[in-house]
């Protein structure tokens, strides 16, 4: 299968991603919390069907384009946790008419442009903030909270079905210690609001969806509902997190060498920007865009040692190598890069291929294929 790769192909490893998706899975079952995934990382049907292998019924999405995407396929229960846009008021009357549809609010005035422009009964999610600041209501701010809240009940279309939050700041941690640290924040604002509001409604859930605090710790206490999405894959910046080891890393990127400079031992390939993304993770005196691994019958091989992606441009990458590697890589060759993000690497290929070359889908189809 690799050796007639052309340009830039994501390779997946459907043993490992079931692996991962298992994992998680079962990790959610002990702790008796539900998972509903975050489906913006793989962005597939045909991996959607291994999620509900493991009795998966409802998922995590970021867009309303999403959300019917996967409606549309059979998906009945769906949340999308980015910020109601309300200029797409129209699809999500007709996504929540035809399943249970989620949506995520941060404000008073997405209730107030809504308001009257809703056909059907559609549930609410409130975001709340507990240190990210992204997005979402600061967790703290109770009368806030309750102004939308009062609004949301005055509303005969829109139902309260819980708070969200999702603890971004974990991918700024600096150890496993510091993840549980900010998670235990996470927890303690979640059960303070709902403490505060669940004289008003008493069956509201709590939700919280960073891959790393779902993969690192182990205290779910009072969580009902958690949405991590990234473990699907996995990457070089959950390893460096701790979530996983590399290992556990379920796409490569296949690119092909192009160029090669000796006296500087780089090596171009074929795989820059518009492929991996330039998301970067800093090391001391260097940059990092990826690994470099070599592809083998059954998958491909660990990380080779000394030998990583040091910068990227639009369509270039520029891998940094030993000795024994530049001799051994010819023009032509097809090598492997681990991804520092997966999410954003899968997004900008729009396919996958397994390494006996089957084609896997993915909402916005190939990108660069012919």
């Amino acid at each position: 299968m690799i050796q007639n790769i052309k340009r830039p192909t994501l390779i997946i490893d459907p043993e490992k991603v079931k692996r991962n998706i298992s994992i998680i899975a079962q990790k959610a079952s002990r702790h008796g919390v539900k998972l509903s995934p975050h489906f913006k990382t793989h962005q597939s049907i045909e991996i959607g069907k291994w999620f509900k292998k493991e009795g998966i019924d409802s998922a995590t999405v970021s867009s309303v384009s999403m959300a019917k995407y996967f409606i549309d396929h059979g998906w009945k229960d769906i949340t999308v946790v980015f910020p109601l846009n309300v200029n797409e008021i129209e699809v999500v009357n007709e996504l929540a008419a035809k399943s249970r549809f989620t949506v995520l609010i941060d404000s008073l005035d997405t209730i107030e442009i809504i308001s009257d422009k809703l056909d059907c009964p559609l549930l609410v999610l409130l975001e709340i903030d507990s240190g990210y600041h992204r997005t979402g209501i600061d967790a703290t701010d109770f009368e806030q909270i309750k102004g939308i809240l009062d609004a949301i009940d005055q509303n005969e279309n829109l139902f309260f079905s819980g708070f969200y939050n999702h603890s971004g700041d974990t991918y700024r941690a600096e150890s496993k210690e510091e993840i549980e640290e900010i998670h235990e924040r996470t927890l303690d604002a979640l059960h303070r609001l709902r403490q505060e509001f669940s004289s008003q409604h008493p069956d509201l859930i709590l939700s919280l969806g960073d891959t790393p605090s779902c993969c690192i710790t182990e205290n779910f206490e009072e969580i009902d509902v958690i949405r991590p999405g990234n473990f699907v894959f996995f990457d070089l910046m959950q390893e460096v997190l701790g979530s996983c080891s590399v290992d556990d890393v379920g796409i490569a990127l296949a690119s092909p060498v192009v160029f090669k400079n000796r006296e500087r031992h780089e090596i171009t390939i074929y795989g820059g920007g518009v492929h991996l993304s330039k998301e970067v993770l800093k090391g001391d005196d260097y940059l990092l865009f990826g690994k470099l691994v070599e592809f083998e019958d059954s998958g491909w091989s660990k990380p080779i040692e000394n030998c990583y992606l040091k910068s990227i441009s639009q369509e270039h990458g520029i891998l940094k190598v030993d000795e024994s590697t530049f001799n051994k890589l010819s023009i032509g060759d097809i090598v492997g890069i681990l991804p520092v993000h997966s999410c954003m690497t899968a997004d900008l290929m729009g396919e996958y291929v397994t390494l006996d070359g089957q084609v896997v889908d993915h909402m916005s189809g190939p990108k660069f294929r012919d």
